[in-house]
């Protein structure tokens, strides 16, 4: 039998994470996923480190907005009507904490996150020696209508601004010359130039994992759900046999549910499910930079494989089968702005994304265990937000001062 100080839960971009910083401090680690480094949520994200995402996505309160919305004919959010009576107490939720107040606090505590995400992953990504997975271009957001540029200019000069972040309005010929590639259907954009994007995020996850094991850290195949208390710790199986540690780390992503809630713990944690597909290029045409039609609701993203047109929020059971129905909207859409060649994957990917309804993570000690510690539930910001929540987690564990006030994100919250 393996002993360890600690096992993390899930190597996804969270779990490799925590991995790491504990690591640094001196900590035996063992990381447990039921599937290789970077191939559940943390492979198919839009591939940003959005440092300039420092109001979290909220739920709209406009009228006009919500009947769209309950229509269900956009392209940036759909829903199952049958799961809908199962998701609407949680939907309540989001909706009262994303009330102007309430979302400026919420900011307000997720600000020093953000600030520090990039820092975090640059440390990381010099150490693995990742450095052509990354592009700092910063990403464009692009209208098809001036009145929503109008809009999103003023939300970049009320909201963002005032946090110091670096943006370009551009009109439709200043966009141009940056994105020549791109249809006449945008009149114009904004370019924030301080978010990084990364080329391969499944491949970032598997470079810091192989780095944790060129430090001397394991990397084990098991099942999470088989964490169970033992005399001075936790005990677990995996494929090489039973292990155990003194303390546990849950950082399963939407899966976390799975070990928590047999622990005794419940936590409000929904699934926003979401879908890409990689495509080719026609007439030469070059993607510069990460893209975002507002008005549309999808993005547009260069990678390794080819454009990766990822599409918004789908509210369904989190094991569902898959739905065509927001990738057959986004496609049309998607070739009017760019000249996408075919479909390069025999079918589209699905991930799904681990949302609170106050839309912080949990970060912190298990309420009712001493050596149970939580890292999940980040929303739309994964991978924005891995390395900074591994290092938080790895303070607050090793007795250190940590960089930031860890209580916004704690789990006696619930």
């Amino acid at each position: 039998m393996t002993r360890s100080d600690v096992v993390v839960l899930g190597a996804g971009i969270v779990g490799v994470s925590v991995a790491l910083h504990l690591q640094q401090r001196g900590r035996s680690v063992t990381l447990l996923d039921r599937r290789a480094p970077g191939e559940e949520t943390s492979l198919g994200n839009a591939g940003l480190i959005e440092r300039a995402s420092v109001v979290p996505y909220s739920f709209p309160r406009e009228l006009a907005v919500l009947a769209r919305y309950a229509m269900n004919h956009n392209i940036d959010a759909h829903y199952d009507p049958l799961f809908a009576p199962k998701v609407a107490p949680w939907l309540f939720r989001f909706w009262y904490h994303s009330a102007p107040e309430r979302l400026a606090r919420i900011s307000a505590e997720m600000l020093p996150l953000i600030e520090n995400s990039l820092e975090e992953h640059r440390a990381l990504i010099q150490a693995s020696g990742l450095g052509h997975l990354m592009r700092e271009v910063g990403w464009i957001e692009v209208y098809r209508k001036e009145a929503s540029l109008e809009d999103g200019v003023k939300e970049a000069k009320d909201l963002y601004a005032p946090h110091g972040l670096r943006y370009d309005v551009l009109d439709a010929a200043a966009l141009k010359a940056r994105e020549p590639a791109l249809s006449d259907v945008v009149v114009g954009g904004i370019h924030w130039l301080d978010p990084a994007s990364i080329l391969d995020p499944s491949a970032l996850v598997k470079g810091y994992a192989a780095l944790f094991e060129t430090r001397g850290g394991r990397i084990v195949t098991g099942d999470a759900r088989s964490l169970e208390a033992a005399p001075g710790g936790w005990r677990f199986a995996t494929s090489d046999g039973p292990g155990e540690a003194d303390q546990a780390v849950v950082a399963l992503g939407p899966w976390s549910d799975d070990v928590f809630s047999d622990l005794g713990y419940q936590f409000p944690l929904a699934v926003k499910r979401g879908y890409h597909m990689h495509y080719g290029t026609t007439g030469g045409a070059v993607l510069n930079h990460t893209l975002l039609d507002v008005d549309k609701g999808f993005l547009l993203a260069t990678m390794a494989r080819g454009v990766r047109l990822t599409t918004g929020v789908e509210f369904a059971d989190r094991d569902a089968p898959p739905s065509p129905i927001q990738l057959d909207r986004a496609e049309p859409a998607a070739r009017e702005l760019l000249p996408l060649g075919d479909r390069l994957d025999s079918e589209p990917w699905l991930g799904r994304r681990p949302c609170l309804p106050d839309m912080k993570p949990v970060i912190g000690r298990a309420p009712r265990h001493d050596n149970l510690w939580f890292a999940f539930g980040h929303n739309h910001h994964g991978l924005t937000l891995g390395p900074v929540t591994g290092r938080l987690l790895a303070e607050v564990m090793a007795g250190e001062t940590p960089f930031t006030d860890p209580a916004p994100y704690g789990a006696g919250r619930f």
